[in-house]
């Protein structure tokens, strides 16, 4: 009977903040882009920030690859494209800096961390650091027997944590989750099978290297006699995994609920990882809220899982080479989500959109400031009398000139003057009295 009381992750793991994700998505309506123009990645922001806990989200600094390793005896049945007992092969690849995953984690300057848990050759072949979480050499072929004991489940699940919690530990503020493994989509479609009840055609897919349609009907049938021994252990997840799964199987698991126990979010790859997430959440319900799916590998069991728990992958570039290379390849997505999120600047607010807009009263100060003469409304009224005084002058000049006929000297007398009060403003006094002026002379004549 196991010790490991998985129970224990349903009341350890939290989902991510829920009121910092809803600050994260009033800020991205603040923002300068038009919202809904990013698509996903606003998404995928708002994700990490309620992960993060911090509004705006922090970059991602300290990302790495984290690759399980095994062997499973059901790759003896011709169920793969790779020789069985090979994975160690994938392995020292990845190591060399020679796979596919090596490639663009050097490119993009993140360390790889290689994990073996049933790999079937000599410990002594690979480094300390990568064979010290071994729980056996190579697991159990699953449509006869079970992949591992119970002891064997428990020791590689707790592993598993181990590993979350030194990733953790060491700074880690993102996993890049991947399989290194020869057999492990078989071992991972009947996890899937078995958990979302449905049949061993729908979820046998080609694998990472494709293999031909002999190959696909001897991995259906052993797909079809695993799940009769995986369905009367369902109500138990660590004898599932015992039973029809593997020993890197159970270290994922462990790994998956022990880093959202951690909120140390993760990207999940293939099939393989899909599976243990699904296992995950038959655990801990709340524990895929710290995953994102990071690519469509084509594989019908991995459809089928993400589909069971809502997760839409990032990417469908047609990727089936494993390793964590679909997930890698998602990475700059979400640090492009991150960076674009915490560092895109807001929208101007109402006050600031109404900055330029002219106030009247200040423009009729800034006017009179810059004609001395109109800013008094006296004068300026002083001014308009001026201009109809000397309106009058000049009718009156008229009327005389029509009484008089040749009156020139008269004309002469009042139109200096009233060019002058015209002419000068500060004049606009005698320009007032000027009309009366006029009268008086004519009743004269």
């Amino acid at each position: 009977m196991s010790s490991l009381n998985l129970d224990d992750f349903t009341d350890l793991i939290e989902r991510p903040d829920g009121g910092v994700r809803r600050d994260a998505e009033a800020r991205r309506e603040r923002r300068s882009v038009p919202p809904g123009s990013l698509g996903r990645l606003d998404e995928l922001g708002e994700w990490l920030a309620a992960a993060q806990s911090a509004v705006p989200v922090r970059a991602i600094e300290r990302p790495r690859v984290v690759l399980f390793a095994g062997d499973h005896g059901v790759a003896g049945l011709g169920v793969s494209a790779r020789p069985a007992r090979s994975a160690d092969r994938l392995v020292r690849s990845v190591l060399d800096g020679a796979s596919p995953v090596s490639v663009l984690a050097r490119r993009l300057g993140l360390p790889v961390r290689v994990v073996d848990m049933a790999l079937d050759c000599e410990p002594d072949t690979l480094p300390a650091e990568v064979v010290r979480h071994r729980v056996r050499r190579g697991s159990g072929r699953i449509d006869v027997e079970d992949a591992l004991s119970l002891d064997e489940a428990e020791a590689a699940f707790r592993a598993g944590v181990a590993v979350a919690d030194e990733e953790a530990d060491s700074g880690t503020d993102l996993v890049v989750l991947g399989d290194l493994s020869v057999g492990g989509t078989t071992a991972a479609a009947v996890l899937i099978a078995a958990l979302c009840g449905t049949d061993a055609s729908v979820v046998t897919g080609r694998g990472g290297l494709p293999i031909d349609d002999l190959a696909w009907m001897r991995k259906c049938a052993a797909v079809r006699d695993a799940l009769r021994r995986a369905r009367p252990v369902l109500g138990d997840q660590l004898q599932l995994l015992a039973a029809v799964g593997g020993a890197d199987l159970a270290a994922i698991t462990g790994f998956l609920l022990q880093s959202a126990v951690r909120k140390t979010p993760v990207i999940l790859d293939g099939v393989v990882s899909a599976a243990c997430a699904l296992v995950g959440q038959r655990i801990a319900f709340r524990a895929p809220d710290w995953w994102v799916a990071g690519q469509s590998s084509g594989e019908p069991a991995q459809a089928k899982a993400f589909d069971r728990m809502a997760l839409e992958p990032l990417l469908d570039h047609g990727v089936t080479v494993g390793e964590g290379t679909g997930a890698l390849l998602a990475l700059p997505l979400v640090q492009a989500a991150a960076a674009l999120a915490a560092e895109l600047p807001e929208a101007p607010g109402p006050e600031a959109a109404t900055a330029g807009t002219p106030d009247p009263e200040a423009a009729t100060a800034t006017a009179g400031a810059a004609d001395p003469g109109t800013s008094d409304p006296e004068a300026v009224e002083s001014e308009a009398v001026a201009a109809t005084g000397t309106a009058g002058v000049v009718e009156s000049e008229a009327g005389t000139a029509g009484t008089a006929g040749a009156g020139t000297a008269g004309s002469e007398a009042v139109g200096p003057g009233s060019a002058e009060a015209a002419a000068d403003p500060a004049a606009a006094g005698t320009g007032a009295a000027a009309p009366e002026a006029a009268d008086r002379e004519a009743s004269g004549r």
